[in-house]
């Protein structure tokens, strides 16, 4: 039984040599996460026209993004120890082919039954990806560039947020959402080409090389790192799935896509910040995301009716937002290597699906002008968490970095 700090990727291939990154390979790995977050959250955007076609109320079709969150973090462990023999570059390509199965099955079914069935084996399937994304990244790259590679393959989750998914809504509009998911899942195939001639082979564990994912639990850092994901996920999830509700308690409901616009924008501008500086500020990075964001919450609490004020928090959030699955995927497999990246995947989704369930909480017993409050709560500990552990989890010198 080991406590150590050991990062358990083994190599792939040679290094990107010298300070280049090999960017087709990264870029494909960002593409999968775009596919994995737009294939859980594109039915949002065109809930109403789904319920309507499915003969099933909004909330029964709310419950696809659901279904899909909890499918990803129940699974995570359980499928990642009992992949571990597989090729790496085989699971990647089965979790990609059953988003095109899942989209296809989507677009063209009328049975809702059957496609919250394939919802969850998407769902499944999101949690191969999230586990792979950040392992690959970290062996295609040089020591000094590996955290540049994270955020460079992470950014397809922020991009899908911020764009992919008003996109996505605006196409359904356009032409109905069943051909929105049927272009999704042309993407999806398409996708599978560019991972199969680009992104190399990487070998499974053998039998007598897995360690329990559990076991990371007693690395120094992880828990810390794990206790910061969950709470900033938890704050994220509550306002932003209820951000409509709390613009119409301030008489901005109409201007929705604006507001969204301009998050959206603030968090590609995290991204590339984020991906030019985590590898040599990553604690610097972290603590500014979670004051950006308190400082947001606190701006919305007090001044939420000034429209000024809205879109001031909005760009603040987004600036801390961004950035942050990188900033906090790198800290985890830095203080836990591949177990501790697992850990994540399941703390990250099982929190997001929270989101809505405490954000429900306390629209129904406090109202929406209680949200930044809530976040306040979360993001506040989280906060003096990565102030204070500075030696492990969050440390001003990244480890074996040279």
């Amino acid at each position: 039984m080991t406590t150590s700090r050991t990062v358990t990727s083994k190599p792939i291939a040679a290094p990107a040599a010298g300070n280049k990154l090999p960017w087709s390979p990264l870029l494909a790995l960002s593409t999968a996460a775009f596919m994995g977050i737009l294939t859980e959250a594109l039915p949002a955007g065109v809930l109403p026209e789904m319920a309507r076609d499915l003969s099933v109320s909004e909330s029964a079709a709310g419950q696809m993004l659901t279904i899909y969150a909890i499918a990803t973090g129940v699974s995570a462990i359980p499928l990642i120890a009992a992949t571990s023999a597989w090729g790496r570059k085989q699971l990647l390509l089965v979790a990609v082919a059953t988003f095109a199965i899942a989209n296809v099955v989507t677009a063209t079914s009328s049975s809702y039954t059957l496609i919250m069935a394939f919802r969850l084996l998407a769902g499944i399937a999101a949690a191969a990806v999230w586990a792979e994304l950040v392992g690959y990244a970290r062996r295609l790259a040089p020591a000094h560039l590996q955290g540049r590679a994270i955020s460079v393959t992470m950014a397809g989750v922020p991009l899908a947020l911020a764009l992919g998914i008003p996109v996505g809504t605006f196409l359904g509009g356009l032409f109905g959402w069943r051909l929105t998911f049927g272009l999704v899942a042309a993407i999806s195939g398409l996708l599978l080409f560019w991972i199969g001639l680009s992104v190399p082979a990487a070998p499974g564990q053998k039998a007598g090389q897995r360690e329990p994912i559990l076991q990371a639990l007693r690395l120094p850092g992880v828990v810390a790192v794990l206790f910061t994901v969950a709470a900033y996920v938890l704050a994220h999830n509550v306002l932003y799935t209820y951000i409509s509700t709390f613009l119409d308690e301030y008489d901005m409901g109409g201007r929705r896509d604006v507001v969204l616009l301009v998050f959206g924008i603030a968090s590609v501008v995290s991204i590339l910040v984020t991906g030019a500086l985590v590898d040599r500020k990553l604690r610097t990075l972290t603590i500014g995301s979670a004051a950006l964001f308190v400082i947001a919450a606190v701006l919305l609490a007090v001044a939420a009716r000034s429209d000024l004020v809205v879109f001031a928090s909005m760009i603040l959030w987004g600036l801390g937002w961004g950035g942050v699955t990188t900033l906090l995927q790198t800290a985890v497999t830095d203080a836990g290597g591949d177990r501790g990246q697992a850990l994540l995947v399941t703390t990250w989704n099982s929190f997001m699906a929270g989101g809505g369930a405490v954000g429900g909480i306390l629209l129904a017993v406090l109202g929406p002008t209680s949200f930044p409050f809530g976040v306040l709560a979360l993001m506040i500990p989280v906060l003096l968490v990565v102030v204070v552990a500075r030696r492990h989890a969050f440390p001003a010198q990244r480890p074996n970095l040279h």
